[in-house]
């Protein structure tokens, strides 16, 4: 792997990168039991952003792994998933918010706690999508890797505890120039009575382009469709 560079997103925090197309980025979870949020825009239109409902309804799927991808809001896709160790990312968890946080964990302000305050997924998205201009009207639903969500025959929602385990990871390649938002906040479904979010790796790496036979293009009609839609826009 031809690694451009690498660095550790600690436990509870936000991080973001425009990653370029030509690369990949790589996220590991380093301790096991990880929760990374993640939203993704196209760097060159903001207003182009990951549309959760058109990546599993195209894909007909209710989870992520290889061969899958991440479809913006206008059919184009965004990143496709090269490679996985985990099989099984949770895509309709949603993320965590302050008062959740506080009816789980108890009350935790920075005021008290200073560094050890508690942070969620929600709040640490705003943070840092703030740098690039936006603010809460560009929030949209987020993937959440490492993490596991099952749904039952009636439809309700169940986390998976002890899912991912230390060194899973996942490999994202850009299919446009990309700005992918992270932040390692616990998922809002997990039942640990305890706060401890966890670190995630992260690195970027060279990447080819997807031939005719990539198996991301492959996987679904779909996505070929979503693969040409994408290949234009860079003519």
């Amino acid at each position: 792997m031809n690694t451009l560079f690498e660095e550790l997103v600690p436990a509870g925090a936000p991080w973001s990168h425009v990653l370029k197309r030509g690369t990949a980025l790589r996220l590991t979870d380093i301790e096991g039991g990880a929760n990374c949020g993640a939203i993704f825009y196209n760097w060159e239109n903001l207003a182009e952003r990951y549309n959760m409902p058109d990546t599993l309804k195209a894909q007909h799927i209710a989870r992520l792994t290889t061969g899958y991808v991440l479809y913006s809001d206008m059919g184009r896709i965004l990143c496709s998933i090269v490679a996985d160790t985990l099989g099984w990312h949770d895509p309709i968890g949603g993320c965590s918010h302050a008062a959740m946080l506080e009816a789980r964990y108890g009350p935790a302000p920075y005021q008290q706690l200073r560094n050890e305050f508690h942070r969620n997924g929600h709040d640490s998205f705003l943070i840092e999508i703030a740098k690039y201009g936006m603010s809460e009207r560009d929030l949209m639903a987020n993937v959440n890797f490492f993490s596991k969500v099952t749904c039952d025959d009636e439809g309700r929602m169940h986390f998976v505890p002890g899912h991912s385990t230390p060194g899973a990871s996942i490999d994202l390649r850009a299919e446009m120039d990309t700005l992918v938002v992270l932040n390692t906040c616990p998922h809002p479904r997990d039942p640990s009575p305890a706060y401890n979010p966890k670190p995630v790796q992260v690195a970027v790496h060279r990447a080819p382009p997807p031939g005719p036979d990539d198996p991301c293009r492959l996987s679904r009609p779909e996505n070929a469709r979503g693969f040409t839609l994408t290949e234009r826009y860079h003519l």
